[in-house]
C-alpha cells in the first residue's frame, strides 16, 4: 500500500500480530513499524541476552519482506539464524520474544517446531540458498507453493556450501531469491577475496549514484504496478552495477542496494516478486547493529551480548572469578608459540569465540582466520602440518563437524600431527541442540591413530595444550567446555602428559568411577554424599579415551564390584570403547557390573547448562543413584522404607 500522508501516525507494532497484517499499512507506516521493532528488539535482548547485532542490521529488511511476501506460503529462510529476532516479533511470538534462549522459551534460532513462519531450522551457516532451493524445485515438482527467499550474509557467503548451492540454482534456473545481507561482517571483520570483491561493489562513486537514483526511481512505479512493469524492469537493469561473478552462476544481480531504506527495498521486492522468472539475487548493504550506538562502536558490532543495561550498552559481569576455558586455552597458547616458532594457530571465523584474537596479537604472521570453512580450516591444517608446522586447529566442537571427511581423509589417513582444539564441548546452554559439542569423541575416537582427550579442569587443559604441541606422532585433539573453570590452582606452565595414562584421583572400594572430562567435580561431590552411607568409590579422571589406560582399567576391574563411566558426550565414546576393552579382555565373564553415563539419545532444548546436565541426568545426585543401583543398595534401602 502507498503512502496517505494524512493519515495520522499512531504506534504500530501494536496493531501488527502477523506479518498479514502488514499488508494493510502504508510505506509510512512500515517506516516507523521498522523503528518499533528496533527498539522492541534492544529491549527484549537487554533481557535475556543474545544475538543483537545481527538482528539490528535486517529489521528493515525484515518489515520489507513480511510486507511484499505471503508468508509462511512463501518461505524466508534466514541462514544461521541470529538476525531472526525481529522476524520472531512479526510472526506472532512478541508475548515470547522475553523467554528467547531460556528453558522452554523461544529458540535462539529458526526453528520448525516453533512456528509456521520458521520454514526450515537454523543454527550453522551457509545453508540457507540449499534450503532455498529445496523448497523451490518442491514447489516446481508439485510439493508446497509459494517462493523460498534466503538471506545470507556476506560471512556465510564465504562458505563451500553457499556457492555450491549457488551454482546448482543457477543450472536448475528455476524461480529463487537470493538475499545477500551484505554487513561486511559476520561475526569477526571478513577475510578473503569475495569480501574485498563485495566491497569493490559498493565504494565509491557507483553506489553513491545508485542510492540517489533508486530514490528516484520509486516516483517510476505507479500503484498499479503492471502498468510500469516495462519502466520497473529498465530501472533494475540500470541498477546492477556489477555482480559478473553470481550472473556468471546463472543468477539475474541486482544491486546493492541499501538494505536499511525502505524506499529502496519495498519497491525493489513488489516489482521482483511481480517480474522474476528465474534465480534472482539482491545485493543489500546493511549495517551490523544498525540504530543502537553501543552495538555500532563495539568491535564485533553487538554479535553475541548477555543481558545489558539499553541505557549504556555495559552488559551484567559474572560473578564467577575463575578464568573461562577458551581464555585459558588461548594463554596456554600462546606460552607454548613463544618457545617454539613453528606453532600456529588456525580457526573458521571464530578468533574471538577460540581465544585466538588473544594468540594473532602476539604472532600475528602465525595465526589464520580462513572464514566461515571448516572444511578448509581442516585440510589447511593438515597442509601446515605435511610442511613441517605445529598446527592447532581451534573449532567448536558442533562446526568440527562439518569438517569431518577432511579430518578422516586428509589428517588420519596420512598420520599429520594436526592439533585439534576442540571449545563448547559438551553442552553448551542457551544456544542449544544446534551448537551442542555431543559428538566429537564418538567421530573422532573411532578414526585410527587418533588421540583423543578430555580436560577435567582448567589446570588439566594447560597440560593438555602441552602434550598436544609435544606430540608428533599423528593427529591429536583435547576438548574443553564453553564457561568459567573450576578455580583450581593453575600450574605456571604445561607439562606433557603421557599419552594414555590416566589419573587416580581418590582411591576406594566397590565400585570405580571413571570421569572422562568436567563431570569430574560432580563425581566429587557424589562421592562425598556416598560416603555417608559408608561407601567410597575410587575416582579416575581419565584424560585419554583414546589410547586408554588399558593397565588401570583392567586392574580396576579385577579389585572392584562395578565400573561406571561418565562423559559429556553421545554415546559411542569413551564408555563405549572401555566397554569395547572388558568385553575383549573377558572381564564380562568374571561378573563385573558394568554401566555407562552419557548424553541421552535425544537432542536437548536450549536452557542453562545447568539445567541441561540436570535433564540428561548427570549431575552429582544422579551420580550417586547410579553407584547406589548398580550395586544394589538402593533397592535395599528401598525396601527397608
Amino acid at each position: 500500500m502507498t503512502d496517505q500522508p494524512n493519515r495520522p501516525l499512531t504506534p504500530v507494532l501494536d496493531r501488527v500480530g502477523l506479518p498479514s497484517d502488514l499488508k494493510g499499512l502504508t510505506d509510512r507506516e512500515l517506516r516507523q513499524l521498522a523503528d518499533e521493532l528496533r527498539a522492541e528488539t534492544i529491549s527484549a535482548v537487554s533481557e535475556t541476552g543474545g544475538h543483537l547485532g545481527a538482528g539490528l542490521g535486517v529489521v528493515e529488511l525484515t518489515v520489507a519482506l513480511h510486507a511484499v511476501f505471503d508468508t509462511p506460503r512463501d518461505k524466508i529462510i534466514w541462514d544461521v539464524g541470529h538476525q531472526c529476532y525481529p522476524h520472531k516479533i512479526l510472526t506472532g511470538r512478541r508475548d515470547r520474544i522475553r523467554t528467547l534462549r531460556m528453558e522452554n522459551g523461544l529458540s535462539g534460532f529458526t526453528k520448525r517446531s516453533e512456528s509456521a513462519f520458521d520454514p526450515f531450522g537454523a543454527g550453522h551457516s551457509s545453508t540457507s540458498i540449499s534450503a532455498a532451493l529445496g523448497f523451490a524445485m518442491a514447489r516446481e515438482l508439485g510439493g508446497d507453493p509459494g517462493d523460498a527467499i534466503a538471506v545470507i550474509g556476506d560471512g556465510a557467503m564465504s562458505a563451500g556450501m553457499a556457492f555450491e548451492a549457488l551454482n546448482n540454482a543457477g543450472h536448475l534456473g528455476k524461480r529463487l531469491f537470493v538475499i545477500l545481507n551484505d554487513n561486511e561482517m559476520s561475526i569477526a571483520p571478513p577475510t578473503g577475496a569475495l569480501s574485498s570483491y563485495l566491497t569493490r561493489l559498493y565504494t565509491g562513486g557507483p553506489f553513491q549514484e545508485l542510492k540517489a537514483a533508486a530514490k528516484g526511481a520509486v516516483s517510476l512505479l505507479p500503484p498499479p504496478m503492471q502498468e510500469g512493469a516495462k519502466r520497473a524492469k529498465e530501472m533494475l537493469k540500470g541498477m546492477a552495477v556489477g555482480g559478473t561473478l553470481f550472473e556468471e552462476l546463472g543468477f539475474s544481480y541486482i544491486g546493492p542496494v541499501d538494505g536499511h531504506d525502505l524506499d529502496q527495498l519495498l519497491p525493489l521486492l513488489r516489482t521482483v516478486r511481480a517480474r522474476a522468472d528465474g534465480p534472482v539475487l539482491i545485493h543489500a548493504v546493511t549495517k551490523k547493529g544498525k540504530g543502537y550506538a553501543p552495538a555500532e562502536h563495539s568491535a564485533d558490532k553487538g554479535h553475541a551480548r548477555g543481558r545489558f543495561d539499553v541505557a549504556t550498552g555495559a552488559q551484567a559481569k559474572s560473578k564467577s572469578n575463575a578464568p573461562s576455558y577458551t581464555s585459558v586455552f588461548a594463554r596456554a597458547l600462546v606460552d607454548q608459540a613463544a618457545r617454539d616458532d613453528r606453532i600456529v594457530a588456525v580457526t573458521a571465523a571464530m578468533p574471538d569465540g577460540t581465544g585466538l584474537n588473544m594468540f594473532a596479537e602476539r604472532f600475528p604472521r602465525r595465526c589464520f582466520d580462513v572464514g566461515i570453512a571448516e572444511q578448509h580450516a581442516v585440510t589447511f591444517s593438515a597442509g601446515l602440518a605435511a610442511g613441517g608446522m605445529k598446527p592447532f586447529c581451534a573449532l567448536y566442537s558442533t562446526f568440527l563437524q562439518r569438517g569431518y571427511d577432511q579430518v578422516v581423509h586428509d589428517v588420519a589417513i596420512q598420520r599429520l600431527p594436526v592439533r585439534f582444539a576442540i571449545d563448547r564441548a559438551g553442552l553448551v546452554g542457551a544456544d542449544g541442540a544446534t551448537h551442542a559439542g555431543a559428538y566429537d569423541v564418538a567421530f573422532l575416537a573411532n578414526l585410527p591413530g587418533m588421540v583423543v582427550m578430555a580436560a577435567a579442569d582448567e589446570a588439566e587443559l594447560v597440560h593438555m595444550v602441552a602434550t598436544a604441541a609435544a606430540h608428533d606422532d599423528g593427529p591429536i585433539a583435547f576438548r574443553y567446555p564453553r564457561g568459567e573453570g573450576m578455580g583450581v590452582e593453575m600450574p605456571e606452565r604445561g607439562i606433557p602428559s603421557e599419552i594414555g595414562k590416566a589419573r587416580v584421583i581418590a582411591e576406594g572400594k566397590r565400585v570405580a568411577i571413571l570421569s572422562f572430562g568436567t563431570r569430574l567435580a560432580e563425581v566429587m561431590r557424589a562421592r562425598e554424599a556416598l560416603g555417608a552411607r559408608g561407601i567410597t568409590p575410587t575416582v579416575v579422571d581419565a584424560r585419554f579415551a583414546k589410547p586408554l589406560d588399558r593397565d588401570l582399567i583392567l586392574r580396576l576391574a579385577a579389585t572392584h564390584e562395578a565400573l561406571i563411566t561418565i562423559e559429556e558426550g553421545a554415546v559411542g565414546g569413551f564408555g563405549s570403547l572401555v566397554a569395547q576393552l572388558l568385553s575383549d579382555a573377558g572381564v564380562f565373564d568374571h561378573g563385573l557390573r558394568f554401566r555407562q553415563m552419557v548424553l541421552p539419545d535425544t537432542f536437548i532444548d536450549h536452557a542453562s547448562p545447568e539445567a541441561m546436565y540436570r535433564d540428561a541426568r548427570m549431575n552429582a545426585p544422579d551420580i550417586e543413584a547410579r553407584v547406589l543401583d548398580v550395586l544394589g543398595v538402593a533397592q535395599i534401602a528401598d525396601k527397608r522404607a
